[in-house]
């Protein structure tokens, strides 16, 4: 019979195309993936993989296993979640949420006090990734949940019909400046007109941030800084010669020197938790999408 945890190990192979790769994702070293790979082939009785370059590939065996193991694992969660609704469905053991920083800080965050409250026995565990390895890890049954943007607005890309998606919150735009700043003492919200003439601090191309700041003019702006920390931008705002477009997730509280303001036409990406369907009955997962439901964020201006 195949093994559960050989079966795993060559679905991230495969996804991740290398074993040391595979091997960071399930926190073992390449020697154990290795093995497991290895008593996964003597147990079907053909190789599962083949050498290609410095990774690896499936071979058509190991495709035909790699394209049913999505039944299996969906089998066993089912099983799992069956065990928990017969325990009153009370939220237990480890659950693995996979998150991009700013919905680290700006939801996560604010509602773990009150998960702990209510779920004593849920341990949350949080890693931060981009929204393209949060839904491997998801879909790789390395996460249980994931928290990923849909990208400067554009419609989010098709799921997978093993997984299910649910917006959690929209993000929007402000701009940051000093209180000093001529644009604190503009009426609000504040159009483009308004912004023409004023030096910037944003963050770096192919950033979604960049993308925001882009739409926001017609003509090239003065850019001053280019910096990817939110909270190092805000100090480089206190000096009060720049401003900044800062995501209201990405936002710590401003104190007295800084002011946000609102654009009338904000930029605004949607946040949606991810995790498997075959885990739709689990307590944990109920129980963290109703805190993130009811939660404050920790932004203020």
């Amino acid at each position: 019979m195949i093994e559960v945890g050989a079966l795993r190990a060559l679905r991230s192979v495969a996804a991740l195309g290398t074993l040391a790769r595979a091997a960071e994702e399930l926190g073992f070293t390449a020697s154990a993936v290795s093995q497991q790979i290895k008593r996964l082939e003597r147990q079907v009785g053909v190789p599962v993989l083949a050498p290609a370059g410095r990774g690896v590939v499936l071979t058509p065996a190991g495709q035909a296993i790699v394209d049913s193991a999505p039944e299996v694992f969906q089998a066993l969660e089912r099983c799992a979640e069956a065990a928990q609704s017969v325990s009153e469905g009370a939220p237990r053991g480890t659950f693995r949420v996979v998150a991009f920083s700013t919905a680290i800080r700006g939801l996560l965050a604010p509602v773990l006090r009150g998960l702990s409250a209510r779920c004593p026995d849920l341990l949350v565990r949080i890693t931060e990734q981009d929204p393209d390895q949060a839904l491997h890890s998801v879909g790789a049954g390395a996460a249980d949940l994931a928290l990923v943007h849909d990208a400067d607005g554009l419609l989010p890309a098709p799921l997978p019909p093993s997984l299910v998606r649910r917006r959690v919150h929209t993000d929007i735009g402000d701009l940051v400046m000093s209180r000093t700043h001529p644009l604190a003492r503009l009426g609000e919200p504040l159009g483009g007109a308004d912004l023409a003439g004023h030096a910037w601090v944003t963050s770096p191309p192919g950033t979604v941030c960049h993308q925001w700041f882009r739409r926001l003019f017609a003509d090239e702006p003065d850019v001053r800084h280019l910096v990817d920390d939110f909270a190092t931008q805000l100090a480089l705002v206190a000096a009060g010669e720049v401003i900044a477009l800062i995501p209201r997730l990405a936002r710590p509280p401003l104190g007295e020197d800084l002011v946000s303001r609102p654009l009338r036409r904000p930029p605004k990406r949607e946040v949606h938790a991810v995790w498997r369907r075959s885990a739709d009955t689990s307590p944990a997962i109920r129980a963290v999408l109703a805190e993130l439901g009811s939660g404050r964020l920790a932004t203020t201006s």
